[in-house]
Order: structure tokens, then C-alpha cells, then sequence
């Protein structure tokens, strides 16, 4: 007789709806990676808004997992769509304040009374209170532009991005 081993296989009508499923976790789980990069790595101390436009990759990547999961776990087709669904609303919060964090930056509007609470910085500080007596840095200064983006402009890109492929997730049809 012949073995196979099909136990852990994922039939082909839940493959169509992992794909997007790792794509998007990954997706997210790179960008948010490369912001953290950027400041334990880099050296880039991030702002208020900086931080607060991570929350919507923290928060996705596991709904992503969860979605992945869902998959993998064969549960009605619904239940993943509804995680994609989350994942691209997720997304498009995540768009939207880096869209106001870009118009802050080029003065477009005021920024928050907050603007000038961040992070410290990459080290654990040796004293408590110099780091927070320490200056953080303004919001409405981008710290780096690529191609003329700042990292709250290549948010807005890179959410986008995510939210279409979230809600292509949702909306196409299962193949078999």
C-alpha cells in the first residue's frame, strides 16, 4: 500500500483563500518590521503619529494569523472573508492617519497638541527621568524622505496597498 500524507494538505478550495491570507499577513508584518528596523536599527526616533500609525500592523498581523488560520482550519468561507474584511478596514485607518500625518508634515493643517510625545529612542535609557525629560522628536518634521516620501507617505502607499489586496481577498470567487 501507498502511503500518502494528506493530513496536513490544504484542500484546494481553502488554498484560494490562504494565499491572500500569508500575503497579507506577511505584508504587514514586513512593514511594521521596517519601521522598528528603521528605529532600533537606524537610529530613527519616531513621533506620536509615527507610533500611533503602527497600532493598525500590530493589531492586523494577528487578525491576519487569525485569518490564516481560518484558512488552514477549513471554517466557512465567511469567517475568513470577515478577518480580510477587518484586516482592510484596518488598513484604511492606518492610510487615513498617515495621510493627516503627511499634511501635517508639509503644513497642510496643525498637528496634535501631542505631536512632541515619542519614543526615546532604540537603548533602554539608564535614567527614567532624563529619557522623559528628553525632547521628543516633532511631527511635523519628516525625519526622512525617499523619493520624496516620508515614512508617513510610504504608510499611506504601503496601507493602501494592503487594504486592496484585503478586500480583493473578500470579494473574489473561491476557485475549487
Amino acid at each position: 500500500t501507498c502511503m500518502t500524507s494528506t493530513a496536513l494538505a490544504v484542500p484546494p478550495s481553502s488554498r484560494s483563500m490562504l494565499w491572500p491570507a500569508l500575503l497579507l499577513t506577511a505584508g504587514m508584518a514586513l512593514v511594521v518590521g521596517s519601521a522598528l528596523g528603521f528605529e532600533h536599527i537606524g537610529g530613527y526616533v519616531p513621533c506620536a503619529l509615527c507610533l500611533m500609525q503602527r497600532n493598525p500592523y500590530y493589531i492586523g498581523v494577528g487578525v491576519g494569523l487569525a485569518a490564516v488560520i481560518s484558512s488552514i482550519l477549513r471554517l466557512p468561507p465567511v469567517v475568513t472573508k470577515l478577518l480580510f474584511l477587518t484586516v482592510a478596514v484596518l488598513m484604511l485607518v492606518g492610510m487615513g492617519m498617515g495621510i493627516y500625518h503627511s499634511g501635517v508634515e508639509w503644513k497642510f493643517w496643525e498637528g496634535p497638541a501631542s505631536c512632541t510625545i515619542g519614543a526615546t529612542g532604540g537603548d533602554t535609557p539608564v535614567n527614567v527621568l532624563d529619557a522623559l525629560n528628553a525632547k521628543a522628536p516633532s511631527c511635523t518634521e519628516a525625519t526622512l524622505r525617499v523619493l520624496g516620501l516620508s515614512f508617513a507617505g510610504w504608510n499611506v502607499l504601503t496601507s493602501a496597498a494592503l487594504a486592496a489586496i484585503a478586500l480583493w481577498g473578500v470579494f473574489r470567487k473561491r476557485s475549487a
